[in-house]
């Protein structure tokens, strides 16, 4: 007796891409993602949250973010109530509007530039901010630097947004206890679309999630003969010490309120003008619009783990209802692997051919993922 998907398969519509990797039975989500776990049933934990995300009782949860903005805002004084990572993605955008149209907060907005902005990052960033009226604080690392680092980066965590990964975290900590704002609010939830917690966790941006989930590697890793440690002092956590002093916590919205992205891009575009684009690597609009390097450091995904960012973004739409996962490996088949046109700018600032850029991300592969072809 044949099972369900052999008809599918036998027409040649809607295969997994590779047919010697397990995916996850309910989406796309393949073996090699790492932190992927799958239950008896062959089903993803992203799929299991958000299976979860349908059971919470979201408005019991709104409250307690209510009981928790009021608590910061009781005790900020004539400082800001919270401080907001903005790069005026979707997310950050968002985190702004609701905080200071919904909540009433007074939050100071934190950017750490990654020095790729593309044109409509741009607009977005400075048209959310003037729109909703927010201080802003800014800070640029030099050029040459990000260079050099998105070279070693590639050596040391697989792909080449290692100054992003520990800027966005750092950055905007070290903010949080210069200006000694303790409440820090960061947008969608861990549990929201990977693998690496549940709705039950309630994740906390802390020390350990920093370290091992945002930056994947410490500062004294990408210390080289043209990065000293000086170098990389924007890159740092503040101290235990230094964090207690202000008592700083972080939050996310998507614990506490039902996040939906597709919905939120409608608000945001239809309230502030806020713009999608064209983005490497998937067929949404919107997903890290504002960096013109997001299409490199997911093809450098595909080239180590064998899925990009369409599989990503496909499975979501899946667990959303709006793909069937036929539909979803036919998008994954026809643009995972596609090379990105900004690879060439990243090896021309890093130096790599592209032959170096792929034996040193195949070198990196683990697990199931070294048996990619």
């Amino acid at each position: 007796m044949a099972n369900a998907g052999e008809p599918i398969r036998e027409m040649g519509l809607g295969r997994p891409p590779n047919e010697d990797v397990q995916y996850c039975s309910r989406c796309c989500m393949p073996e090699t993602s790492e932190g992927t776990i799958f239950d008896d049933m062959g089903i993803c934990r992203a799929c299991q949250s958000s299976e979860q995300k349908m059971h919470i009782d979201w408005a019991e949860r709104q409250k307690g973010l209510g009981r928790v903005l009021e608590h910061y805002k009781s005790i900020s004084g004539n400082n800001y109530d919270c401080l907001v990572p903005i790069s005026g993605g979707k997310d950050s955008a968002f985190q702004l509007h609701l905080l200071t149209k919904v909540y009433g907060m007074k939050p100071l907005a934190c950017t750490f530039s990654h020095s790729w902005f593309t044109e409509t990052g741009k607009y977005n960033l400075w048209n959310i901010l003037e729109k909703v009226e927010a201080d802003h604080i800014m800070f640029t690392p030099n050029r040459t630097l990000v260079n050099r680092i998105a070279r070693n980066s590639l050596q040391v965590i697989g792909d080449s947004c290692w100054h992003c990964h520990a800027g966005v975290g750092a950055f905007p900590l070290q903010v949080a206890v210069k200006f000694q704002i303790p409440l820090v609010v960061w947008g969608e939830s861990v549990a929201e679309a990977g693998n690496k917690a549940s709705y039950d966790d309630q994740v906390t941006f802390d020390e350990n999630y920093y370290r091992e989930i945002s930056m994947k590697a410490d500062a004294d890793k990408m210390i080289t003969d043209d990065i000293s440690r000086r170098d990389l002092y924007p890159f740092q956590f503040p101290t235990k010490e230094e964090l207690e002093t202000v008592g700083v916590r972080g939050i996310f919205l998507g614990d506490y309120i039902f996040w939906d992205g597709e919905r939120q891009v409608e608000f945001l575009k239809e309230e502030y003008g806020w713009r999608e684009d064209d983005v490497e690597g998937t067929y949404k609009g919107y997903k890290s619009v504002e960096c013109r390097m997001s299409g490199v450091h997911d093809y450098a995904k595909y080239v180590k783990r064998g899925f990009g960012r369409t599989t990503d973004h496909a499975s979501q739409d899946v667990r959303a209802g709006l793909l069937t996962r036929e539909e979803a490996f036919e998008l994954i088949r026809e643009l995972d692997g596609k090379r990105p046109d900004e690879l060439d700018y990243y090896l021309e600032i890093t130096g790599y051919t592209e032959e170096e850029f792929e034996n040193i991300l195949k070198a990196k592969r683990t697990g199931k993922a070294k048996d990619l072809v």
